[in-house]
């Protein structure tokens, strides 16, 4: 599949386009298109450039931006908004919400990997309205039903 991807002006040196790490990566890496290291307080949100924009144009796919476990887990930095959706018709750049949500500050520097985008197929539904479904040995049942508790 190709997308396309239009470039922003680099606002340093460090600046890469987004790349896959490795040949198995399903996630392709973002990075902080930032011209100064930007320390992000325990708590705070924080609008990040990715210095990119893509444009999906199939209405069969979407990419998710996603945060990157290694932050997330070792540092409390996930996305503001925890999971991005990007629309195949959208064509504005890529900006990541990110969220300390740690207890210490966090540094970004310029370049520095922030998120990860995966493209996924998208089926847009046809909905039909009816007066109630056909049963099913859970029917209602929410939270708790399958056993899991």
């Amino acid at each position: 599949m190709q997308v396309q991807l239009k470039k922003f002006p680099a606002l340093n040196s460090a600046m890469t386009h987004p790349a896959y790490a490795s040949m198995g990566a399903a996630g392709l890496d973002l990075r902080a298109n930032i011209a100064e290291q930007l320390v992000l307080k325990p708590g705070q949100v924080v609008m990040v450039e990715t210095g990119y924009a893509v444009f999906l144009e199939d209405p069969g796919y979407a990419a998710m931006l996603l945060p990157r476990s290694g932050l997330g887990h070792k540092h409390g930095i996930v996305l503001g908004n925890l999971v991005g959706l990007i629309d195949s018709d959208y064509q504005g750049e890529l900006k990541i919400s990110l969220w300390n949500r740690g207890s210490k500050d966090f540094v970004v520097e310029p370049g520095d990997r922030i998120a990860q985008m995966v493209i996924i197929p998208v089926v847009q539904a046809e909905f039909v309205l009816t007066e109630d479904f056909a049963g099913t040995d859970r029917g209602v049942n929410g939270f708790g039903s399958s056993g899991v508790k």
